[in-house]
């Protein structure tokens, strides 16, 4: 018998963490949670130095179609730019670019399919550090 993560009373419990890192030094982290019931992901973002209350507090809603991923800005480097996302198979997403200028970028494969960004998956990721 599944359940239906949908309609789940959700009980998460901490799964894990993937540390983001330039030069082997970890700049920020997304804590991973799951339901101990139907099993379904959800992920907080802590970025190092950023003390604004994050967009979404508690445990955000994703769809049933995405998966967690970062995404992260190659035109930003001094910045070190990076975000959580909720990443479709195919489709598109807003990114806040340089300048504040929020620009859409190509998914294909539940990966950024552009030059200047990339991204990757958190359940690929989870209990690891990754590089940026």
């Amino acid at each position: 018998m599944s359940i239906d993560t949908e309609t789940c009373k959700h009980q998460p419990v901490y799964f894990g963490v993937v540390n983001i890192n330039i030069d082997e030094r970890t700049i920020g982290s997304v804590d991973v949670w799951r339901c101990g019931v139907c099993k379904k992901k959800f992920c907080e973002e802590k970025q190092l130095g950023i003390e604004e209350i994050a967009e979404t507090v508690g445990m955000p809603k994703i769809d049933p179609d995405a998966k967690w991923g970062v995404t992260i800005c190659k035109l930003q480097q001094g910045k070190y730019k990076w975000k959580l996302v909720k990443l479709k198979e195919n489709g598109e997403i807003k990114h806040e670019c340089l300048d504040e200028k929020v620009i859409p970028l190509k998914i294909n494969n539940f990966k950024i399919e552009d030059e200047k960004h990339w991204s990757f998956l958190i359940d690929d990721n989870v209990n690891k550090a990754v590089e940026i």
